[in-house]
């Protein structure tokens, strides 16, 4: 965005268990080498996507026992039915990815870890990590299988901007959508400032106290100290209301 002339710049950035270097991606790097992206490429030619339920089984595989082998033995061995809470129910509505889009976030990144070595393009101009100047709110899970905390965290070798990093309890979605009032959240929460040491995420999680409650609020702290006045929100006229939240298509079956 800095190269593109006209673009605003941004105030500040937000990343939701979101890693930046790839050379140590977790249980997720068992599955991806040249053979499968081969695969993959043969699964997803002619139609263009993989599908949402395709993306939903290789993350079942990551977690297994939770997610495969416990769900089956209670439902076949025990006979008893799974019964969904919200999370599980939001995390069933799948969508499908473009097949470009899958191919080169596992080529690049995974196979090549371009973005960490500066080396990944996006419209003829190389980006660098090392270019971010806004300050960065981070959070990581401390039961993720699929961006395992300590890769997230590699965002602070990589560049000198201001990082406040959280580390909360939870895995890779529940330990996201964590709202204030869910019980058993905890988390810790610190800034590096600009240009500020390196510290190992060994040393960051024993040094960093532990805090009750949601990460939400310290987040909604931050973005407050680093926005603008509120802006009141724009009326919405009548004849653009469809239906009553959440949708109708929500009951469809």
């Amino acid at each position: 965005m800095a190269a593109a002339p006209g673009l605003p710049n941004l105030a500040s950035l937000t990343l939701l268990a979101a890693q930046t270097d790839f050379s140590e991606p977790g249980e997720l790097g068992l599955f991806i080498d040249e053979s499968q992206l081969a695969f993959l490429g043969d699964v997803t030619r002619g139609k263009g996507y993989l599908t949402g339920e395709q993306m939903a089984g290789s993350f079942q595989f990551l977690h297994s026992r939770d997610l495969v082998w416990t769900r089956r033995m209670r439902e076949y061995l025990m006979g008893e039915r799974e019964q969904q809470n919200d999370l599980m129910a939001w995390n069933a509505d799948t969508t499908r990815m473009p097949a470009r889009m899958h191919h080169e976030y596992l080529t690049s990144l995974y196979l090549q870890n371009a973005l960490a070595t500066s080396t990944y393009e996006v419209q003829g101009h190389t980006v660098s990590l090392t270019n971010l100047r806004m300050p960065v709110f981070m959070v990581g899970t401390q039961r993720d299988h699929v961006s395992p905390w300590p890769s997230v965290y590699k965002l602070h070798h990589l560049c000198h901007a201001e990082i406040t990093f959280v580390l909360t309890s939870g895995g890779h979605n529940a330990g996201i959508i964590s709202e204030p009032g869910h019980p058993k959240c905890s988390y810790q929460i610190a800034t590096r400032p600009l240009n500020g040491t390196w510290t190992g995420y060994m040393q960051w999680a024993a040094q960093t106290p532990s805090q009750e409650g949601s990460w939400w609020t310290a987040w909604q702290q931050w973005l407050a100290n680093h926005s603008g006045p509120q802006v009141a929100a724009r009326p919405v006229p009548a004849k653009a209301v469809l239906c009553d939240a959440p949708g109708e298509y929500v009951m469809q079956l």
